[in-house]
């Protein structure tokens, strides 16, 4: 993990430079940093802040997608469901709401998302971005054109008195793909990431779709890098959330195949993932979704998480503790254990705050 300046003669026109095989690596010199002198005391829509204006991330190994280091941890059920919505071009709030009943909170208490990354990539321009991605870099890999949009000026922008359009305004504005060397470079661009709320379940979302069209390309991956207009962390935030020493074990998770066999896989999922939201699961079917037969290994441990979640929150705890412990990526089963037990720890059990 590093943090770095651009610039060592001018720091005041420098950016800050996180970067890290791993995104836990990175982002703990992001929080470091944030919440340490290169944070500027600033007021935002949601209280006190401290700010770091203009920042990049630089992941290597995106594979190694999760942040251990947050505690309390990250719930990575509601992480994986929320790719998958993405991936699926979906913007009904009951699917993922079901893994994060605090989301309309923040987001709006409507049916829709108004600002949902997947609709917006699959299907609000008028074109599935996605396949048009991969279809011009299969056709021309050395392509410096392929952006995929999220940002619509036409219903995103604040009126004049400043107010905003919805309470779903999109954070990430665009996603600029590259190949080299054989590899599927990824620029993510944000107009602002809260460093503690969203920068780890961004990377997640936008790992998860960097290696889905890198598989369907037939590549390995390259970097992912996050470039935030503001990385910042609400003061409030700052007591609740702390970096802690956690295990972080290597993930062996890989959801990269052929495109007609992502599809499939795709699909699949989304239709587990469906099920698992569902009021009406029964118990009989909730174990057979845990078998997860004709999925690959990467996509069934990665519902098999997802089904520890719905398990845990119908009440159903064996249920709950079988699935976790079918799922075979030992990155994965550490940080849904970190989760469980940090709903279940005293505050005082949490380490030491950053900074």
């Amino acid at each position: 993990m590093s943090c770095e300046r651009l610039d060592d003669e001018d720091p005041l026109q420098a950016i800050p430079f996180f970067h890290g095989a791993t995104a836990d690596e990175a982002w703990v010199g992001a929080v470091r940093a944030v919440t340490g002198s290169l944070g500027e005391p600033i007021e935002g829509r949601g209280g006190a802040t401290k700010e770091i204006l203009h920042s990049t991330m630089r992941i290597t190994d995106p594979t190694q997608r999760w942040v251990f280091s947050r505690c309390p941890a990250i719930n990575p059920a509601f992480a994986i469901a929320e790719a998958f919505w993405i991936l699926g071009g979906r913007d009904d709030a009951r699917f993922v709401n079901f893994w994060n009943p605090a989301l309309p909170r923040f987001a709006g208490h409507g049916a829709r998302y108004d600002g949902a990354y997947g609709k917006r990539l699959r299907s609000v321009f008028g074109r599935d971005q996605i396949e048009l991605a991969i279809d011009s870099l299969a056709g021309n890999p050395s392509s410096r054109q392929v952006v995929l949009q999220i940002w619509d000026p036409r219903v995103d922008l604040s009126d004049d008195r400043g107010r905003p359009p919805s309470p779903d305004v999109p954070c990430n504005v665009c996603s600029i793909l590259k190949v080299r060397s054989g590899r599927l470079e990824w620029l993510q661009v944000l107009r602002s990431n809260d460093v503690f709320r969203g920068t780890p379940y961004n990377v997640v979302q936008f790992t998860i779709l960097q290696e889905y069209i890198a598989g369907c390309l037939g590549l390995e991956l390259g970097s992912f890098v996050l470039v935030a207009d503001s990385l910042h962390a609400y003061e409030a935030d700052m007591e609740k959330y702390r970096v802690g020493e956690c295990p972080h074990p290597r993930s062996e998770c890989r959801i990269a195949l052929p495109r007609a066999s992502a599809k499939a896989a795709l699909g699949k999922c989304i239709g587990f993932l469906e099920e698992l939201s569902s009021e009406a699961l029964v118990e009989a079917r909730f174990a057979e979704i845990v078998r997860a037969e004709g999925l690959p290994s990467g996509h069934a441990d990665m519902v098999r998480i997802a089904a520890a979640d719905s398990a845990r929150r119908r009440g159903w705890e064996a249920l709950s503790k079988s699935a976790s412990d079918s799922c075979r990526d030992p990155a994965l089963r550490v940080i849904w254990a970190q989760w469980v037990l940090d709903r279940t720890s005293a505050p005082s059990s949490m380490p030491r705050k950053v900074g």
